[in-house]
């Protein structure tokens, strides 16, 4: 007999495989522990996307806001952690022994972060939290020699490279997270850029010289192209090796790109051109996180969101993880907002 939380592991499984599939970033959350009582069982599983949407069971309300946050600094890092949740003796130690850091925190190892839930639950749980990256999309488009060798270049290291004749080639082929690298040299270079350009790709080079760089961006900026989208583009494309084969331009324009992803250029390009339209517009990032508030009765870092329990006193407004925190705040206000609890 299937039980329950296989079919619910399988339908996580196939959200996941369609993230992968869009090529989105993505963080899975699996519960490796826990200690009743508690909503999770071990074994679950959630998937936590890059704006914070989860998806799956990982735990009740004093557990799923923290998960979030660890999943989403997983994703941006790169780096898988093991997340403890619950009071300090659940874990075998107790809060005023030990090293500790700057802030008091108990220092734990490395890929370890403790979040304390001191809520109506006595419950523990011990989540891993793993990042789960999409693999580079290339678009080269041009059909020499060298726009071949740098094809094979990139599938030979895991990346998924696509090969498309300048004829071909349409904006719907790459999107913000491609890489798109134009090596018509010198068949349309200009259309093909412009197109490429419409895209607004993560990364965009054209591999020629310096001076028929600025004449293409030249004849493109006349167009009335915007300007904000050909400053972006790189020419020459790859790192400058002077005099060069076309297997060692390839190898140039390879490198460039594992440069810049290593150093996150890359994946930051497509959010900050995205936080900007929102500026343009007048408008708040809604992939920005809500302003960060910590719960002065048990100490979780809480989101100062307009349905979260909240209570004023002195002017100030305080926002709790539940019902259950609020209520002991407003018996007796001034001793709680004289603490500084911090998770």
């Amino acid at each position: 007999m299937i039980s329950e939380l296989a079919v619910d592991s399988w339908g996580i499984m196939q959200q996941a495989a369609e993230l992968a599939r869009r090529g989105e970033a993505f963080a899975q959350a699996t519960v490796v522990w826990r200690q009743g009582p508690s909503s999770s069982q071990q074994g679950a599983r959630a998937i936590i996307t890059a704006d914070g949407e989860l998806h799956g069971w990982i735990g009740g309300a004093c557990a799923e806001p923290a998960v979030i946050r660890e999943a989403r600094e997983v994703i941006a890092s790169g780096t898988a952690r093991l997340l403890l949740l619950g009071s300090p003796d659940q874990f075998g130690y107790p809060p005023d022994s030990g090293e500790t850091d700057v802030s008091g925190s108990r220092r734990l190892p490395d890929g370890m972060t403790f979040v304390p839930i001191a809520c109506q639950s006595e419950g523990a749980l011990e989540v891993y939290i793993e990042p789960v990256l999409p693999v580079p999309h290339l678009v080269i488009v041009g059909d020499s020699p060298m726009a071949g060798t740098l094809a094979e270049l990139a599938r030979a290291i895991g990346w998924q490279a696509d090969l498309i004749a300048g004829r071909d080639f349409t904006t719907a082929d790459a999107g913000d997270r491609s890489w798109v690298v134009v090596a018509t040299q010198g068949k349309n270079d200009e259309a093909v850029l412009e197109r490429a350009a419409e895209a607004r790709p993560a990364y965009l080079g054209l591999v020629g010289s310096k001076r028929r760089g600025a004449a293409v961006l030249g004849y493109l900026a006349d167009r009335g192209v915007d300007q904000q989208l050909l400053s972006r583009v790189r020419v020459p494309a790859g790192l400058d090796l002077g005099q060069t084969t076309h297997q060692e331009i390839a190898v140039s324009i390879l490198a460039e790109l594992v440069q810049l992803r290593a150093s996150g250029a890359l994946a930051a390009a497509p959010k900050k051109q995205q936080q900007q339209s929102f500026q343009d517009q007048g408008q708040a990032d809604p992939g920005q996180d809500p302003a960060a508030q910590t719960d002065p009765v048990c100490g979780m870092t809480v989101d100062a969101a307009a349905d979260r329990p909240s209570a004023e006193h002195q002017g100030r407004t305080y926002y709790f993880c539940s019902a259950h925190c609020r209520q002991a705040f407003t018996a007796d206000p001034a001793a709680y907002a004289k603490r500084e609890t911090r998770c």
